[in-house]
């Protein structure tokens, strides 16, 4: 019997404990403060509204374009921002417009050119770009078919 009553002791003192741990945490969750949800900050500043981007040499690499925008409590309404316009897209349709060109076809023999079409592809900064180009460019040297065979001498 010694050991049982021992046993329930150890039982009761281990309850105890357990209450007195789920007392203090409980206690010390409701003693937080819970923190205030920050109000968002209605602004009525606009969206921005960006020029091109205009190189800082040639017609393409690194260069800056400027962005504005409207609103009576606006801290800042005119900003400018570096842009690169790529070297290796076509100038002529707008130089922050890419477009996935389709393969060449064949020479018109009245005009001397081919010509084939782009779809717009990827528009820089939100530029305005027309959806389909078409561009031409000479066919160049009408090649003779090469003889087939060899020739002795």
């Amino acid at each position: 019997m010694p050991q049982q009553q021992q046993q329930r002791r150890m039982f009761a003192a281990a309850l105890l404990a357990l209450v007195f741990i789920l007392a203090a945490v409980s206690t010390t969750e409701a003693g937080k403060k819970e923190k205030p949800e920050k109000k968002a900050k209605k602004s009525d500043c606009g969206e921005w509204q960006w020029s091109v981007c205009v190189p800082t040499s040639g017609d393409c690499g690194l260069g800056t374009r400027e962005g504005t925008r409207t609103g009576a409590e606006c801290k800042q309404t005119t900003k400018t921002q570096k842009c690169k316009i790529p070297c290796n897209w076509k100038k002529q349709f707008g130089a922050e417009c890419k477009y996935q060109f389709q393969a060449w076809g064949e020479c018109d023999l009245n005009t001397a050119l081919k010509t084939r079409t782009g779809n717009l592809k990827r528009a820089l900064h939100n530029a305005d770009c027309q959806k389909t180009v078409t561009i031409s460019k000479p066919c160049g040297k009408l090649t003779k078919p090469k003889p087939q065979g060899k020739f002795h001498v």
